[in-house]
């Protein structure tokens, strides 16, 4: 566990020392959750290394190539190379099929939504590769979805200031609401879905 620790905190002086590109490379590597980067990113805005919105644009950044590189993997290389190469991004073969299963019952929406809901939203990228959703509208959903997490967890981070690591504590009050909102949003996507799809069958 020492040895885990201290590789953990070199990875930290590694991302403080290269300020903003520290943040997006440490997102896009992914060896440490999202939200314990974006709350250290919040910690060295606050220890005035950078300032708040270049954070959240880097943070943005940095997330949304995160997501683009699983993209084109699977988009690519599809299932035997998600299987054979996965293990070494944290992608295991049932957050395949559960992002799969959930992407081909929900849509394209669920690319938005699902970057809210645990466990979905670290795999959902997957889905849209196979099944070669346009590159343009998949960018699209994700940045939107980035945006307002990196916003989020930037802001709490600086808030905690040097006690930055409690950040699952203090995140709690507010991605439960987060969670709650991105059902709500994806029911609502469902229903004028199933509206729309009505309607066509109905003029044919």
């Amino acid at each position: 566990m020492s040895v885990i620790s201290d590789i953990v905190a070199q990875l930290f002086e590694w991302i403080q020392s290269l300020g903003y590109f520290g943040i997006m490379l440490g997102l896009m590597v992914e060896v440490i959750p999202s939200e314990i980067v974006l709350a250290y990113g919040g910690f060295l805005v606050y220890s005035g290394h950078i300032n708040f919105w270049g954070a959240v644009l880097f943070g943005t950044i940095g997330g949304v190539l995160a997501q683009l590189f699983i993209y084109w993997i699977s988009r690519y290389g599809g299932r035997p190379v998600l299987k054979r190469f996965g293990k070494y991004i944290f992608i295991q073969e049932s957050h395949i099929d559960h992002a799969e299963h959930w992407f081909n019952k929900y849509g394209a929406g669920i690319i938005f939504t699902g970057r809210f809901i645990p466990v979905v939203r670290h795999a959902i990228s997957i889905p849209a590769g196979l099944a070669k959703m346009p590159t343009w509208r998949f960018t699209m959903l994700t940045t939107l979805a980035v945006i307002p997490w990196s916003i989020l967890f930037i802001f709490l981070g600086h808030q905690l200031g040097g006690q930055w690591e409690q950040i699952d504590e203090k995140a709690s009050p507010y991605v439960v609401p987060i969670i709650l909102g991105a059902v709500f949003v994806l029911l609502v996507y469902l229903i004028v879905k199933a509206v729309l799809t009505r309607r066509r069958k109905m003029r044919k």
